[in-house]
């Protein structure tokens, strides 16, 4: 199996990813592979300083970055030859079996819905983001800001999307799904929330458990939870804030310290016919070998089969890719 990474992507590349890129291939097996994009003699330069041989990666030539101050769409079209276009190339035409980038976050989402096309039936990909649980297990939240404006049905989806994210890469057998709302009465929240609680009760798609709390979210009553992009980032946000207070203060705690992004590498773009990874835009070394270990695991479960399977029988539509128009 190869892992293509954006060797330029993140404030702290190349150094960053190629250190993580190093650790990442001594933890992956003999037979998985990341295939490094970028300039060749920065990343030769690079694996000379931090010791590692040149012959260790495959290395595909790309001199363009896209920016993180620049515009997604029009970046990724104008810059066809960069870290990232070449990374999406490489994607589409099954040289690389994932592609993971730190880099503009934008960029990687328009790459990944014009390159590799969104799944048959999906009406918009999401990203998810991970809850640590105090008895040691995660929540999934989705979606963490990718859509910020929605309709209930494209909610309901967010729903089908976590539940295979859930049992591919976090082995949950049987998620419980959960709206998140302002309260747990059936006819809560506002009229999207009743929508979207409606088509989930009724669902036979996955384990839909009721309304989810705000106060619930780090609990133990739902291993996916779902709302929309705006409410979700700024939930996740919030925690992240909460965090960096905990850090300040010198507080060293077992569970708080699980809140720490390095931990997991990045998030999936759900909905994509092919694995694509995003990492935190300051991901260090640990964050970038995460980052690659959970592109490695996305592969391999085939997550991206499994929703588009899920999504077939929801929708009953045939098996196939859509007819998005590519733009590498």
């Amino acid at each position: 199996m190869k892992i293509g990474l954006d060797v330029m992507g993140g404030d702290f590349a190349p150094e960053a990813t190629i250190s993580g890129a190093i650790i990442a291939q001594r933890l992956m097996g003999t037979d998985d592979s990341i295939v490094l994009i970028g300039n060749p003699e920065m990343i030769k330069e690079e694996l000379t300083k931090q010791g590692a041989p040149e012959d260790l990666f495959e290395i595909v030539e790309a001199y363009d970055v896209i920016e993180m101050d620049e515009s997604p769409t029009r970046a990724f079209s104008s810059k066809p030859n960069s870290t990232m276009g070449i990374g999406f190339k490489l994607l589409r035409k099954k040289k690389i079996d994932a592609f993971a980038s730190a880099g503009n976050s934008g960029a990687m989402l328009v790459g990944a819905i014009y390159s590799v096309n969104t799944i048959q039936g999906i009406i918009r990909p999401a990203t998810a983001a991970v809850l640590p649980r105090e008895d040691g297990g995660v929540n999934l939240l989705i979606d963490v800001g990718t859509n910020p404006d929605v309709r209930a049905d494209v909610m309901y989806q967010f729903a089908i999307l976590g539940d295979a994210l859930a049992k591919c890469v976090y082995n949950i057998p049987d998620p419980r799904v959960g709206l998140l709302n302002i309260g747990h009465e059936d006819k809560k929240g506002n009229l999207l929330a009743q929508s979207v609680f409606q088509m989930m009760k009724e669902s036979n798609d996955f384990n839909f458990i009721g309304n989810v709390e705000g106060r619930d979210v780090l609990k133990n009553k739902a291993d996916v939870i779902v709302c929309d992009g705006f409410t979700g980032n700024i939930l996740l946000k919030s925690l992240e804030s909460v965090y960096r207070i905990i850090v300040k203060r010198g507080i060293n705690d077992d569970y708080f310290n699980r809140f720490n992004y390095e931990q997991y590498g990045g998030t999936p773009i759900l909905g994509v016919n092919s694995p694509v990874i995003i990492g935190h835009g300051i991901s260090n070394g640990e964050a970038i070998k995460n980052m690659i270990l959970l592109a490695h695991q996305v592969a391999k479960s085939d997550l991206s089969g499994k929703i588009t399977q899920a999504i077939t029988n929801y929708l009953d539509v045939p098996n196939g890719n859509s007819d998005s128009n590519q733009l590498a």
